[in-house]
Parts: structure tokens; sequence; C-alpha cells
């Protein structure tokens, strides 16, 4: 016969996750990383833009 498993505690289902210093990346380089995300994508946005409105005088 199948024996009753006993369920998990919560603790164990979901550790806290830490910051390891010798594995994880450091917030700072994520902080930056996300700057230069948010950065490019504005660029791109505002060239596309651009080039709309070169094309809705030009064309």
């Amino acid at each position: 016969m199948a024996e009753a498993q006993k369920p998990l505690s919560h603790i164990t289902l979901k550790r806290r996750q830490r910051f390891h210093r010798k594995r994880d990346v450091r917030p700072a380089v994520l902080a930056k990383a996300n700057r230069l995300v948010v950065s490019v994508a504005a660029f791109i946005g505002l060239a596309f833009l651009a080039v709309m409105i070169v094309q809705a005088v030009f064309g």
C-alpha cells in the first residue's frame, strides 16, 4: 500500500533566496545593466519615430 507522505512545510517548499557574493551578480551590476537596456530601448524607439517622421515628410 502507498504510504501517506507528510506535507512539506512552507520553509522547505520555498527557501529564501539570499545574495551569494561569489555566485550571484552584484546588485550594482544589475542596476547598470537595467539602465543600459532602458537607454538602448529608448534610442531604438526614437530612431523608429524619426524614420516615420522622415517618411511622412518626404514620402
